[in-house]
């Protein structure tokens, strides 16, 4: 059995609370910037001081509202410069902040908030605000609705002026009130297997794991008051909570903006290190090497390429030869440069995590002078259990535990966890929380890995999601996927074959990418995917695709057909998560009919 400890750098004390970073920052550089917003289109610094009065005016505002310790407290909204303020705010009231995604639906909505007793919540805009209502009846326990913007429900320059009552020190009073074994936040998960689940995270959780993280060795390098990020991950996700948390406890500058603006605000905010989920960095390859395919360099950016990832295996294997200097540094002028100024130039680490990134294109980006640190964690353990460093870093792996967390690898391969980051349990779910955490208190992940002899995690995929084929073969589907979303014109795939004869997948063609391959082939602009699925050379392209992902496997693993779905995978059809995850049940059932058609032998499988 496999096993790997890092001892903890950051031990939780009894008292620890997540706003003390607040309050520590205000009292010792009240007037360093800490934060940035977007004020009428100019990106404006917040000091330590005012970001921390304003987190104690909309915390008094709670307490004057009638927000009791242990209250729960719903979110919604995008990532925002507000959203950290709200948190922190009902953190400091001595809440239980209830984030929910901006993008739920009406049933999801109620769920959440009846399933945790939210006694109120906070929505972003008349639209989010509008949903709450229409299910506000079959909520008893919700008091109140507030909106930071909209006008159906009190604003929060209101709910501020209703706190002018309450004294700082009563703010104050309330906010000790709540220490390290104390309920900070209930995450709900994202649902990919069924109906969401609250993640009970304690402020002990948190603290822990956000300064353990920082504290991690060459993070400090990273993270610091001389640094700053571009935060538009979904702070609803753990993943970019910590780095929320984190940033603040570490006083790197923090900018917040929503995904859909990012790749418009990179390059004003300059941030010195992004976080992102891999299927974003895919789109940034697929679009950069199409855009040279479109202007006529193919073949100068597949050098680049090739140079790119043999530059990053040779910083692996004692560093590359002059040869390779003198090439990657022609490439830098002509292609690398280019990539970077895309994030704002001055970008000296990136992460990734919520999914695997592939070999490949780790080895693509640190060749281009990007290096994604990729790292790995759950909901439930407050996210983070590992993360490779920029003191530690091996392309392809997860990297090495955080300090103060154990992993072992069961016998099945499953990944088990243990240590300060291990949540509390699920809300009103003993039964779940038994199936995830074991006797003697190992988590279990649900992934499947290995550690190397130097303790680097590789994940290799999902119990749940392992594909056993009539003949008895076991096949990854991640393997087959990475590769498959690796070319430009494959937005996402399924890979199917479950007690089938062979392994198929499901191909859903990219939008944008689907646009310009019509007009590079001459077919009607009108023209949609189902038109042209049996177009032969969209399926030569296709087949392009799967025959590359098939390098990565044995023969008896590779994909033998594929069907072209008319229509991509979205967060609004179902199919995706708001991490973009996708929802491997909910595409089964509902393109069950492709995925039967792929085992008819009178079928193409070319559908």
């Amino acid at each position: 059995m496999q096993e790997c400890s890092v001892p903890v750098l950051y031990v939780t004390k009894p008292e620890d609370n997540i706003t003390d970073d607040v309050v520590r920052n205000a009292e010792d550089w009240p007037d360093t910037v800490g934060l940035k917003r977007k004020v009428n289109g100019t990106w404006t610094p917040v000091t330590w001081r005012e970001f921390a009065a304003q987190v104690r005016g909309l915390a008094a505002g709670f307490i004057a509202a009638g927000i009791q310790p242990g209250d729960r407290v719903a979110l919604m909204s995008r990532t925002r410069f507000e959203w950290p303020v709200i948190d922190y705010a009902i953190l400091t009231a001595g809440g239980v902040t209830v984030p929910i995604y901006p993008t739920s639906s009406l049933e999801q909505i109620e769920w959440i908030l009846g399933d945790s007793g939210a006694v109120a919540v906070i929505a972003e805009t008349d639209d989010h605000a509008g949903k709450i209502a229409a299910v506000r009846a079959g909520l008893p326990a919700l008091r109140h609705v507030w909106e930071i913007d909209g006008s159906l429900f009190g604003g929060l320059p209101e709910l501020t002026a209703l706190g002018a009552q309450v004294t700082p020190e009563q703010v104050e009073e309330q906010r000790r009130t709540r220490g390290a074994g104390d309920l900070a936040e209930i995450v709900y998960t994202s649902g990919t297997t069924g109906r969401p689940k609250g993640c009970m995270l304690s402020h002990g959780n948190i603290v822990a794991n956000a300064r353990n993280c920082m504290l991690n060795d060459g993070f400090t390098q990273v993270f610091n008051d001389r640094h700053s990020t571009l935060l538009f991950l979904p702070l609803s996700h753990s993943y970019a909570q910590v780095i929320l948390y984190g940033g603040i406890y570490s006083r790197t500058v923090l900018g917040l903006i929503d995904m859909a603006d990012a790749v418009a605000e990179l390059p004003a905010y300059k941030p010195t290190a992004v976080l992102s989920v891999p299927r974003l960095w895919e789109k940034a390859y697929n679009s950069a090497k199409h855009q040279a395919h479109a202007e006529g360099h193919g073949k100068i950016f597949a050098r680049a390429e090739a140079t790119a990832i043999a530059y990053s295996q040779a910083l692996d294997a004692g560093g590359p030869g002059l040869a390779l200097r003198l090439e990657h540094a022609l490439f830098d002028r002509l292609v690398y440069g280019k990539l970077r100024a895309a994030l704002g130039g001055a970008v000296e680490y990136a992460w990734s995590a919520a999914a695997p990134l592939s070999t490949r294109l780790g080895h693509f980006f640190r060749g281009c002078g990007i290096n994604v640190l990729e790292g790995y964690g759950l909901t439930e353990t407050s996210p983070a259990t590992n993360s490779n460093t920029p003191d530690a870093q091996k392309i392809g792996t997860v990297g090495r535990p955080i300090p103060g967390c154990t992993i072992r690898i069961a016998p099945d391969g499953e990944v088990l966890v243990k240590g300060h980051m291990v949540f509390q349990g699920y809300w009103n779910n003993q039964e779940a929380t038994k199936e995830m955490i074991d006797q003697d208190g190992w988590l279990h992940t649900g992934d499947i890995g290995r550690l190397d002899d130097e303790g680097f995690l590789s994940i290799t995929g999902r119990k749940k999601d392992l594909i056993i084929t009539s003949a008895g073969k076991n096949v990854a589907p991640a393997v087959l996927e990475d590769r498959l979303r690796a070319h430009w014109l494959v937005s996402e795939c399924l890979v199917v074959g479950d007690a089938r004869p062979y392994i198929a997948a499901l191909v859903a063609g990219d939008p944008e990418a689907f646009a310009q391959w019509k007009a590079d082939n001459g077919r009607p602009e009108q023209a949609t995917m189902s038109d042209l699925r049996d177009d032969p050379a969209l399926r030569a392209e296709i087949q392009a695709a799967v025959d590359d992902a098939n390098k990565a496997v044995s023969a008896t693993e590779a994909i033998k057909r594929f069907a072209i779905l008319s229509e991509d995978f979205t967060e609004a059809g179902g199919q995706l998560t708001p991490t973009m995850k996708v929802r491997r049940q909910i595409v089964m059932d509902q393109f069950a009919a492709q995925i039967a058609a792929l085992y008819d032998e009178g079928a193409s499988g070319l559908r």
